[in-house]
């Protein structure tokens, strides 16, 4: 990775300031497309607009699926439908029609006309069918495939023709007469098998695959169970549609993972460092209002015990406990069941089980942290056994709601169908607070009541 320092880039908007192109294309060809990428941040829309009119077609597409989506926007909103048919020629399908998506209807019919390869056309158009979020959404159709009743030589034939339009080549798939997928060719068969009769005895049959409408978090985790670097994409009579290969799972691994990371965060939609003022207040903004609406609610609530706490003033300085340990156990019980949701290894079927767990690990934690702070009350207020006795069965109480919660709302989300993540962060914290402070006043006005 190249590092772009001050000077370098100070010396270098020099030379798109004087429209000098011969040392521009200099600059240029010493860089990586991902290089040229990064570049491009550090520069304003019409520098890097300038240098991307440099580039030949070929690194001009691969420089365009390196940017990040924001600023791959920018730049084709300023070229011709025309130039944006000659890029997409030089792509594989499925980062083609990442590009596509990215524009409206009009100027997608208007790109696709100008692409002179009709095939690849027609296949941007079927992919453009599947919702981006599966398994055909995210698949490429660029791959080698061979009749099972080929011979050795006819195969190699046919491999070599079709490897002149492939960039890269994972696998060599082997299909029958109507298509359906029937196993998968290892290059390492041609050497072993020179002379067999047909592919069909030498394949490997039953490959994993993954129908069309499969959602690509499963997609992801076959790669990593299966150690693959490509799948194939069949329909649900097992006919061959596509591949997907393993850095287009990684890509939208990062994107999901960016996407629940700000979730978690209270951050309501897609968001980066270098975007305006306006557009990360408006992201932040609705969370922080629930937040001052849940607040609020907590200040009538602490009215309405106004006479409570006057009379016992000590019950004033536990709420921030109470309420800090309900919203931190909440978290960590919904972080494990949106993790284990997010990996395979919890299953929405094992509800029951997994909540029954967090009961046991609730009771475990509310006794051991209502065990010290009731330790810490006999030392600290060793005249007030009704303080103290209310601040730690409320804080068990709380604890115990806490770990319930965290765990019913993931799952829950999950079981209709709405991302998990949204259920961690601002979202179980709040609930915590209100829910908390509720059971706090109402926990220590039964101990008032009894003890005091």
């Amino acid at each position: 990775m190249k590092e772009f320092t001050p000077e370098y880039l100070e010396s270098l908007r020099d030379i798109i300031h004087n429209q000098d192109t011969d040392r521009a294309r200099r600059e240029l060809a010493e860089l990586h497309p991902a290089d040229i990428a990064e570049l491009y941040q550090e520069l304003d829309l019409d520098e890097a607009e300038f240098l991307y009119k440099l580039l030949d077609e070929e690194t001009a597409a691969d420089v365009l699926m390196e940017l990040d989506e924001d600023d791959r926007l920018k730049l084709l909103e300023r070229m011709p439908t025309e130039e944006i048919a000659k890029q997409i020629e030089h792509l594989d399908t499925d980062d083609a029609v990442d590009v596509i998506q990215q524009l409206d209807e009009e100027d997608r019919d208007e790109i696709l006309s100008h692409i002179d390869d009709v095939e690849q056309a027609g296949d941007i158009i079927d992919l453009l069918k599947y919702d981006e979020d599966t398994a055909g959404g995210l698949m490429g159709t660029e791959m080698i495939v061979v009749n099972e009743n080929m011979s050795m030589p006819e195969c190699i034939k046919e491999m070599r023709t079709q490897a002149e339009e492939i960039d890269e080549i994972y696998y060599v798939y082997v299909v029958d007469n109507d298509y359906k997928l029937k196993g998968i060719f290892p290059l390492q068969k041609m050497i072993t098998h020179p002379s067999v009769s047909k592919i069909k005895h030498v394949m490997e049959t039953d490959p994993v695959t993954v129908k069309a409408d499969t959602p690509i978090d499963e997609v992801a985790l076959d790669f990593e169970k299966y150690d693959l670097v490509a799948m194939p994409v069949v329909d649900s009579i097992g006919r061959l549609l596509g591949r997907i290969t393993v850095d287009d799972v990684m890509d939208e691994v990062r994107e999901s993972s960016e996407r629940d990371y700000q979730l978690a965060s209270g951050i309501s939609s897609d968001v980066d460092a270098d975007d305006s003022i306006f557009a990360q207040t408006k992201a932040r903004i609705p969370w922080l209002l629930i937040g001052i609406a849940s607040g609020i609610l907590a200040s009538v609530i602490l009215g309405g015990f106004e006479e409570q706490l006057h009379a016992v003033t000590a019950l004033a300085l536990f709420i921030p406990i109470i309420g800090g340990t309900g919203g931190n156990v909440g978290v960590q019980a919904s972080a494990i069941v949106v993790q284990g949701l997010a990996n395979g290894s919890l299953e929405i079927g094992e509800f029951a089980k997994q909540l029954g767990k967090e009961i046991l690990i609730g009771l475990l934690n509310a006794s051991v942290l209502s065990a010290v702070i009731l330790v810490y009350n006999l030392i600290m207020l060793p005249s007030n056994l009704a303080v103290t006795l209310s601040v730690a069965a409320s804080l068990f109480t709380v604890v115990m709601f806490a770990s319930i919660l965290g765990s019913v709302v993931p799952l829950t989300l999950e079981k209709l169908k709405i991302n998990p993540a949204l259920a961690t962060g601002p979202f179980i914290q709040i609930s915590n607070d209100i829910i908390g402070l509720l059971i706090y006043v109402w926990v220590s006005g039964l101990c008032l009541k009894i003890f005091g």
